[in-house]
């Protein structure tokens, strides 16, 4: 009877270190990239379609210059993390949905700290190894937070915030993922730095 009890307390034991050790997998796993920019509005004016200045009605360039003349040029947008569960099945690791449950960022624009934020809810990321997009709503002040720029150049960094310039390079995310697990909430040991070029781990 002992014997069986010992058994049975080791096969446990044994169970659950390989269900630790698969969370701990399923957490150092999933990789991120910068996704898709939408929505992008330059003091209310949607920047769909246009490429340069000429792009704009004479209205909406009236309104650009008149904005940045009272110090103020408000940029809206969604931008889209791009986060990758490799957990399908293949490699020898069980098919497994991870569910991230906050996201704390920086949000950096030209190596510069604008903001930060975080996500409203959780959001699960299927065991499939395609992208989850998890969008994050971004507004803020370009000229109270981008100085030294004149008109030409807080126009071309809000057109290549939108991607019809020369991509989002510009852009970059630090965050340090919490990922719900059977251990509870565990959280990345350190931040990452998330960009457009590729998906990343750390």
């Amino acid at each position: 009877m002992k014997k069986s009890i010992l058994i049975i307390a080791l096969l446990a034991f044994v169970f659950t270190s390989c269900s630790i050790y698969q969370s701990m997998v399923d957490v150092s796993r999933l990789k991120f990239k910068l996704g898709v920019v939408s929505n992008v509005r330059l003091a209310d004016i949607p920047l769909s379609g246009k490429n340069k200045l000429s792009d704009f009605s004479p209205f909406d360039a009236l309104k650009l210059t008149s904005a940045i003349s009272k110090g103020s040029l408000p940029i809206a947008f969604v931008l889209n993390i791009d986060v990758k569960n490799p957990n399908d099945g293949s490699g020898g690791y069980a098919s497994t949905n991870a569910s991230i449950v906050s996201l704390p960022y920086r949000l950096f624009v030209d190596e510069k700290e604008i903001l930060t934020g975080d996500i409203s809810s959780p959001v699960t990321i299927p065991g499939t190894g395609e992208a989850t997009a998890i969008p994050l709503s971004i507004n803020f002040d370009v000229v109270k937070n981008i100085q030294d720029h004149g008109f030409e150049s807080v126009l071309n960094l809000a057109l290549n915030i939108a991607g019809t310039g020369n991509g989002n390079s510009r852009l970059a995310v630090y965050t340090k993922p919490t990922v719900s697990t059977i251990l509870g909430n565990i959280s990345y040991p350190g931040e990452l730095k998330i960009v457009d070029k590729e998906f990343r781990d750390k």
